[in-house]
């Protein structure tokens, strides 16, 4: 076979194995221009219909991932890093990455904007004044050093060519091919040049994948190419039929982080998920023996302080205020119009429809629909009630947070109707259901 474009095309479309040197050609071209938008949105329908094996999918995501700069770091502990598949109130980065970085990792953590009803941890990061999101590569090699963690955004160096398929497969319907999908996100962690990765995969009415055979299938795709790629990596497959903090939004998120890292609040499930995840990439990057030790780790870097230490030295590095952690309410902004929404009956939460939590903040305008939309980082849901728990005059099943009256109106309509309140007591399934190790 041709290295043509519309060779390589027509040999996966009809069923064929590509070649590492057909892949790393076609992914060449596309970063250099040569290879057209209609040729690469071709490429993706082929992959979704006909699918990759495991060895196409590590070659696509290699080549990829050597499409820009491929970042190597000298440090004096590993290189660690968690990727979530995308919820409701999944505040995890905020807390998680200084905790690893506590415990003696580092934490190189490029992150994503939200997009439909998820929220983006690069926009929770937006909301604090004076932060860099989108730093030079060089600051952030600085503070990755000096600090252990550095929350950023991708920068136009790494995987250039992820950024590019992925704007296609946006408006061609191929975004939901696992082939895709797991070369789309390792191929940015393996730019990063990171020596262990652990995924959330999320499953469930606010996420991406609403069933757990789904997840698990994404889940096992990660982790199979990631470690065939030389990335150490495992994955958890946590609940995402709720929000997972009570807050959602952007600065109410950052605040909610805050509270916690402070020992203000801290949420059952929340801890569980960011606990979990932590002590996995202690255990990658060798820093505890066993999943036991390494969640005492985390848990004494949480409750000793130290991790909010890390936060406050990473958010002054990037730019933020030398106090945010003790007057953060004074320099994040607030909605002008905050009030209790409460449901038509009292009784007991028995489902959330997470999804339209997410949707109804991305309605007040702290979300976007298209990638560039404005963000209000004021808006938000505090104060969400939770599955089990009773909601009558005095308790709300949340707070809302809104720059308008009418939007606040309509905000309360959609979270009504997002909860099912009734009379029998209810409980939430597992927040983490499996984890999938390298074997998978």
């Amino acid at each position: 076979m041709t290295l043509l474009p519309q060779e390589i095309i027509r040999h996966k479309r009809d069923g064929g194995t590509l070649d590492p040197e057909h892949i790393e050609h076609f992914i060449e071209g596309l970063t250099a221009g040569r290879v057209t938008e209609g040729q690469a949105a071709s490429f993706a329908m082929a992959i979704f219909f006909q699918g990759l094996s495991v060895p196409e999918r590590v070659a696509l995501t290699r080549a990829m991932m050597h499409s820009g700069t491929v970042l190597t770091w000298d440090l004096p502990g590993p290189v660690l890093d968690k990727h979530s598949t995308g919820g409701v109130g999944d505040t995890v980065s905020l807390a998680l990455g200084p905790a690893v970085a506590a415990c003696g990792g580092y934490v190189p953590m490029i992150s994503g904007r939200g997009l439909g009803h998820t929220g983006g941890t690069l926009d929770k990061f937006d909301s604090i004044p004076g932060y860099v999101t989108q730093p030079d590569i060089d600051t952030f090699r600085r503070v990755t050093r000096e600090v252990g963690c550095a929350i950023i955004g991708q920068t136009a160096d790494l995987a250039p060519a992820d950024k590019r398929l992925y704007a296609i497969r946006d408006v061609t319907a191929t975004v939901e091919s696992i082939d895709l999908i797991t070369a789309s996100i390792l191929s940015k962690k393996l730019a990063a040049g990171l020596q262990g990765l652990v995924m959330d995969v999320k499953f469930g009415t606010g996420a991406f994948m609403d069933n757990a055979e789904d997840a698990r299938k994404l889940a096992e795709s990660l982790v199979l190419v990631a470690n065939g790629a030389g990335l150490p990596t495992s994955a958890l497959l946590t609940d995402m039929n709720e929000s997972l903090a009570s807050a959602a939004g952007n600065a109410v998120e950052m605040a909610y982080a805050v509270d916690y890292l402070t020992g203000r609040r801290r949420e059952k499930r929340f801890h569980e998920v960011t606990v979990e995840l932590s002590a996995e990439m202690l255990l990658l990057g060798k820093l505890a023996a066993t999943i036991e030790e390494a969640r005492d780790r985390i848990e004494r870097a949480i409750s000793s302080g130290k991790a909010a230490e890390v936060f406050q030295r990473m958010v002054v590095a990037l730019g933020g205020p030398g106090d945010f952690l003790e007057r953060h309410k004074s320099h994040l902004q607030a909605a002008p119009v905050v009030r209790d929404i409460h449901a038509e009956h009292a009784g007991v939460v028995q489902k959330v429809a997470a999804r339209g939590i997410g949707v109804a903040v991305v309605a007040l305008g702290g979300g976007r629909t298209r990638p560039q939309d404005p963000i209000d980082h004021a808006v938000g849901l505090t104060y969400l009630a939770a599955i089990g728990e009773t909601v009558d005059a005095h308790r709300p099943i949340a707070i809302v947070h809104a720059r308008t009256e009418a939007a606040a109106d309509a905000a309360a309509r959609a979270v009504r109707a997002a909860y099912v309140i009734g009379e029998g007591k209810a409980a939430p399934g597992p927040t983490i259901l499996d984890r999938i190790g390298a074997s998978a």
